[in-house]
C-alpha cells in the first residue's frame, strides 16, 4: 500500500472537475432457463498471483492477437439520480507511450453522490500508469492506484467525504488481462460461450468478506456493513472510514484475478449490480454472443443487457461496458447429438 505521504501531495494533479455519460436503453431478450453459473474455474491462461510466470496449456495457439473495441450503455433506472461511470480505452498508446497493444475500462458504481465515482474515472487511469511499478508490475501499480485514489477522495476539500463508490477496472497489455475489483460490479468473460467470472461479488454476508469484517470490529445488520453500506469494499465513503490509517472493516483493496486471452475468449463483460441482480453470468454471455452473431456491435450489446436488466425491473442505476477481443464476431459453434450425449441442452447454448 502506498503510504500516506506518498499520496497527501499528488491531489493538486488529480482532476476533481465533474462528468457524466447517461444513455437510453434498447432492445434484445436472453434465454431466461439457464442457471447461473457462478465462480467457475476458467481454462484461460493464469499467470502467477506474485510473480510473472505464464502457464500456456499445450495445444493452445500462441499466436492469437487482441484486438480491442467496445461499447457502453447506461440507464439511471427508476432511481432518481445517475451515480455510475464507466471508462472505456481501446488504445493506451498515448497514455503509456509503447507500441505494444493496451486498452482499459472501468465501471464505478458510486452512491452517496457522484463525486467518488466521477473522481475516480478521471483519475485512476493515470494513477495507474504513472506508479512506479508500471509496466513491470501491474499487479503492485494496480493496487497502489486503488488506495491512493482513496486517500484522494479523503484529501480533495471539494468533494463530499460521504460519497463513495465501486470500482472495477480491467487493464490489458498485449494478451495479458489483469481484473481488478473492490465492490458488487462484476466482469465475466465470454469464452466460446461459456460466462467465466473473473471477480468475486463483495457482498458483507459473503462469508470471505464477512470474516474480515467481524475481525476488524465491524457488523452486519441485514446484509448491510455497520448497517450503512451494501458493500464490503469501496472507496470513498470517509465518513465510515474516519481517518487515514485507521484500520476499518470497509477496504478499498481489489482483489486481482489476471488471464492470459487466447482466441476462445470472445469478449468481457463488465456491469455493476444493477446488471447481476436480475441476470445471471451465464444469460448475459449467451445474449451478448447472440447479439455478436447478428450485428457485431459491442454497443448494442451493452444496450440490450440494460434494456433486458430493466425489463426484469433491476430497482438500480445500470451500466455496461461490452469489450471484444477481435474485429470478427464469434464463430457458429456446432455440436453432434453425440457431444452432447443424446440430451437437448439449455436454449440458447448451440449457435
Amino acid at each position: 500500500m502506498a503510504s500516506l505521504t506518498e499520496v497527501s501531495p499528488m491531489i493538486n494533479n488529480l482532476n476533481v472537475g465533474d462528468n457524466k455519460t447517461a444513455h437510453l436503453s434498447s432492445s434484445g431478450k436472453p434465454p431466461r432457463d439457464l442457471s447461473a453459473i457462478r465462480h467457475c474455474n476458467s481454462t484461460a491462461w493464469l499467470i502467477d498471483s506474485e510473480g510473472d510466470e505464464r502457464y500456456y496449456p499445450e495445444g493452445d495457439n500462441t499466436t492469437f492477437q487482441p484486438v480491442f473495441r467496445s461499447g457502453s450503455w447506461s440507464d439511471k433506472g427508476p432511481k432518481r439520480s445517475m451515480e455510475d461511470e464507466f471508462i472505456c480505452v481501446d488504445d493506451l498508446t498515448d497514455h503509456i507511450g509503447s507500441s505494444s497493444s493496451g486498452a482499459f475500462y472501468g465501471v464505478f458504481d458510486g452512491h452517496g453522490g457522484i463525486d467518488a465515482a466521477t473522481f475516480t474515472k478521471k483519475n485512476i487511469l493515470k494513477l495507474v500508469t504513472q506508479d512506479k511499478h508500471f509496466p513491470s508490475n501491474t499487479k503492485k501499480a494496480t493496487r497502489s492506484a486503488f488506495v491512493k485514489t482513496d486517500h484522494a477522495l479523503a484529501d480533495a476539500p471539494s468533494l463530499d467525504r460521504s460519497s463513495g463508490t465501486t470500482a472495477l477496472t480491467a487493464l490489458i497489455l498485449d494478451k495479458t488481462m489483469l481484473i481488478a475489483n473492490a465492490g458488487d460490479s462484476r466482469a465475466v468473460l465470454g469464452k466460446r460461450g461459456r460466462a467465466i467470472e473473473l471477480s468475486k461479488d463483495h457482498k458483507p454476508n459473503c462469508t470471505s468478506e464477512k470474516l474480515r469484517i467481524e475481525k476488524l470490529g465491524g457488523v452486519i445488520y441485514d446484509g448491510y456493513l455497520n448497517g450503512q453500506l451494501s458493500v464490503a469494499r469501496a472507496l470513498g465513503d470517509w465518513h465510515i472510514k474516519g481517518t487515514k490509517g485507521s484500520l476499518c472493516p470497509l477496504s478499498c483493496e481489489p482483489e486481482l484475478e489476471e488471464v492470459v486471452l487466447t482466441e476462445e475468449d470472445e469478449f468481457l463483460i463488465m456491469g455493476c449490480d444493477g446488471l447481476w441482480d436480475v441476470m445471471s453470468s451465464q444469460c448475459a454471455v449467451t445474449m451478448v454472443r447472440r447479439e455478436l452473431m447478428q450485428h457485431n456491435d459491442p454497443e448494442k450489446c451493452s444496450q440490450a443487457l440494460v434494456k433486458e436488466a430493466l425489463q426484469r425491473n433491476s430497482c438500480d442505476n445500470l451500466t455496461v461496458v461490452v469489450v471484444c477481443f477481435s474485429k470478427e464476431p464469434p464463430p457458429r459453434i456446432e455440436i453432434t447429438k453425440s457431444q452432447r450425449g443424446g440430451a437437448s441442452l439449455p436454449r440458447g447454448w448451440i449457435y
